[in-house]
């Protein structure tokens, strides 16, 4: 069995913050594949559906960000899940806007959502991290992350949602890397590609003969003293 863990804060006012971005992949993923109603236990919203004939959970945790591992513990221990059954996907500050990281364990980089995780289920749990961007300033974040994303956002948050969604079974299957490789195909912008300047001759010529009109009579007086003038 699978367990997916979206993080996000509970409430209306929170539902287009950029911390609240998994939670938004679960919802992508719960319309993308047929899951079941979300229902309230473990004190989260959860859904249960299938991929490839296995089990798998959606929980979005209500117990607000800092407490995530309350709830996400409570689903793993009534499962007895380990941890590397057990993808979280969160937002992370240190990846550009769009880009995801697949990993398992490691630290928690100041998110105390994954600190609230790791105190229950120790560090080896499986981490999905969309980049949300970084504000600049260290004191900052707060604010940055608990605040909705830009209009502009949507052109990659959009297709982003939809590529997790379309390729999630991958995680059951334990095939990290490719679903990473596959958002990755899936999300890129091709480079535009570079147009050759074309020189117009006709142009530079008429240009030219505006700066430099010829001399009708060049033995003329006029000639003559254009020549002095200019050396010619």
């Amino acid at each position: 069995m699978l367990l997916i863990a979206g993080l996000g804060n509970p409430g209306s006012q929170h539902a287009g913050n950029r911390h609240n971005v998994g939670f938004m992949a679960l919802d992508a993923i719960h319309r993308r594949h047929g899951f079941g109603p979300w229902r309230r236990k473990f004190q989260s919203a959860v859904s249960e559906g299938l991929f490839s004939g296995e089990k798998c959970l959606l929980i979005k945790p209500q117990t607000y960000m800092n407490e995530s591992g309350r709830a996400v513990g409570e689903a793993a221990r009534f499962y007895k899940l380990d941890p590397a059954d057990v993808v979280v996907i969160h937002d992370e500050v240190d990846l550009a806007p769009g880009k995801i990281r697949m990993k398992a364990g490691g630290g928690v980089a100041g998110h105390n959502g994954l600190r609230s995780i790791g105190a229950t289920l120790g560090s080896e749990f499986r981490r999905l991290r969309i980049g949300v961007g970084h504000p600049g300033v260290k004191e900052m974040v707060p604010i940055h992350v608990l605040h909705d994303f830009a209009k502009i956002d949507r052109a990659w948050l959009n297709p982003l949602l939809e590529a997790i969604a379309d390729h999630a079974p991958l995680l059951a299957q334990g095939q990290d890397q490719t679903f990473s490789n596959r958002i990755h195909e899936a999300t890129v912008k091709a480079k535009p590609e570079k147009k050759k300047k074309k020189q117009n001759k006709a142009l530079i010529e008429t240009a030219a003969s505006t700066l430099e009109p010829p001399l009708e009579n060049e033995d003329g007086p006029l000639a003559r003293g254009l020549k002095k003038l200019f050396g010619r």
